[in-house]
């Protein structure tokens, strides 16, 4: 039978003692109160974008334009920081501008390299803007440029009139996720700052999580020491605020929740459970490329506590396989590894397009299109984590005129009932678990680009006689958007197959381009096998 499902995702995940109505309410208001956040982000970022050059250099002329254009602005108690290193955490922030008056409250942008800092008083967000347009200014030892806000007040998740308060509970945003994300990371993550008590993880738009601490210092020691940083080398970015609930409540201890105060929730050895390691290192094992071992907080740190001992380092676990998977105990499984996909064009998407789209995060097993909800789709994936990353990736991406609506579904399983023919003509259900173009399964795998959607696509294995026009040719063919610019990697003289990069005009072209050519084939004369093109996002942003 199909499931019924809004886009909204599930209320099962993080197990309150509430009713599940009420566990989607208050993840929903956290949810609100992050999208508050992100359009103070936006706002501040248009009036910081255009000064982005003045950033950049550090020459009197352009010492000069800041000092001017800091005056275009009215000044506010909230000043737009720019220039940041990507080691920055709230902590340095606070430690050098701390000399011009009390700190009220900090929103980290890591991504942007920026953040907002809410002064107590307008004299004292005056003095910082002075001083970082008269002299240098270095946060982590990198100079930081500084202008007032276009905000008067930095948005907070508790909508609070009190610009001081806190609490001991925070939210943390996962942004960048390429990694699995548990109890025992965060708590690995958090634990040797503050005393931590809860945890709950959500995941359907990205993934969430709040952190219960013992007391309030503890969970601002927390938010000042890890807002901002990286759990792993280059993604898993926390973004740090103060949550609405000041309690969670948590029924059972798993991989997305746990009462660290009662151990009985679920029994299971502790020695292939939590451990007290602390901070994290350059990636986990995750049974797609080689073991990286977990690093402590060195002992000389300001942030870690007294009394914690500094363990040896230790390796993350490996994943589960999924044959294995009925021999694990259930506290221990995924909660999904199906993806629920609404707002699907009609007649424009079909089983091996969602493929084409997903199989950039993780192997694909199935694909069903629901008959009794049009326009939405189930994709079944190896694990959850590949479902982690897809719905990271691709929740909100336009995709021929209409926004994807990505989240875990409740179904743990793909089921191939009431089968019907799509507007194309194709089935509603194919399944991909033995097709050779899922991309997780080789040795090679670890080297797949796992990259949020960009407007320009890495492409690979293509013949080696292919050039430009006939790539152009090969877009219109399939009414796919054309690429604007081409280029082609320099080949060993031994290889067999072309690579190189499609830039397009937008990102959406982009997406929509690798949507239809995904796989598609290639024969050329003198061949016995085709070659089969495939596509991924590139790291890069332009060509």
């Amino acid at each position: 039978m199909e499931e019924k499902e809004s886009g909204g995702g599930e209320g099962g995940e993080g197990g309150f003692y509430r009713s599940a109505k009420r566990r989607r309410t208050e993840e929903e208001e956290e949810e609100a109160g992050a999208r508050d956040l992100e359009e103070g982000e936006e706002k501040e970022e248009e009036t910081g974008s255009a000064e982005e050059d003045a950033a950049g250099s550090g020459c009197n002329d352009s010492r000069s334009r800041r000092r001017k254009d800091s005056h275009l602005i009215p000044p506010s108690p909230v000043v737009h920081v720019r220039g940041l290193c990507d080691a920055v955490v709230e902590a340095d922030l606070v430690e050098v501008l701390e000399k011009f008056g009390t700190i009220c409250y900090v929103m980290m942008m890591p991504f942007k390299r920026q953040a907002l800092v809410e002064f107590d008083s307008l004299e004292s967000a005056e003095r910082c803007v002075r001083s970082g347009g008269s002299e240098p200014v270095f946060i982590a030892n990198q100079q930081a440029f500084f202008n007032f806000s276009t905000s008067q007040r930095i948005t907070r998740p508790t909508n609070s009139d009190d610009p001081t308060s806190k609490n001991k509970v925070l939210l943390l945003s996962i942004q960048n996720p390429l990694y699995p994300i548990s109890t025992d990371v965060l708590y690995t993550v958090c634990n040797p700052v503050g005393n931590v008590q809860r945890i709950v993880i959500f995941k359907r738009n990205g993934i969430q999580a709040m952190v219960e601490f013992q007391s309030v210092e503890d969970a601002q020691k927390a938010k000042m020491a890890l807002n901002g940083a990286d759990i792993y080398s280059g993604c898993c970015t926390l973004k740090i605020e103060y949550a609405r609930p000041n309690r969670l409540n948590v029924v059972r201890n798993d991989t997305s929740s746990w009462d660290y105060t009662k151990p009985f929730l679920l029994h299971r050895d502790r020695a292939k459970g939590r451990q007290r390691q602390a901070i994290l290192g350059e990636h986990p094992s995750n049974g797609y490329g080689p073991h990286c071992p977990l690093l402590p907080l060195p002992p000389n740190s300001r942030y870690r506590r007294s009394h914690e001992p500094v363990p040896e380092l230790v390796s993350y676990k490996q994943l589960v396989p999924k044959t294995f998977s009925s021999t694990v105990p259930s506290g221990l499984l995924a909660s999904s590894a199906v993806a629920m996909v609404s707002g699907l064009h009609p007649n424009k998407m079909n089983c091996s397009r969602l493929f084409n789209l997903f199989c950039l995060y993780g192997n694909v097993e199935k694909v069903k299109f629901m008959k009794s909800v049009p326009g939405t789709a189930l994709v079944e994936m190896a694990d959850e984590y590949a479902v982690d990353r897809a719905v990271t990736h691709l929740n909100g991406t336009k995709v021929f005129g209409k926004k994807l609506n990505v989240c875990v579904s409740r179904q743990q399983a793909v089921i191939p009932s009431q089968v019907f023919e799509l507007a194309d003509g194709s089935s509603s259900y194919q399944d991909f678990s033995l097709t050779r173009n899922n991309r997780f399964s080789s040795t090679h795998s670890h080297r797949n680009i796992i990259q949020p959607p960009t407007a320009v696509l890495h492409f690979y294995n293509a013949p080696p006689t292919l050039n430009q026009q006939q790539l152009l040719k090969f877009c219109s063919e399939h009414n796919a958007p054309a690429f604007t610019k081409y280029k082609v990697f320099d080949a060993k003289p031994s290889s067999k197959t072309l690579s190189g990069l499609l830039e397009f005009d937008c990102k959406t072209a982009a997406v929509e381009a690798l949507i239809v050519l995904n796989h598609h084939q290639f024969r050329i004369a003198g061949s016995s096998n085709p070659f089969t093109i495939k596509l991924c996002f590139s790291t890069s942003t332009h060509l």
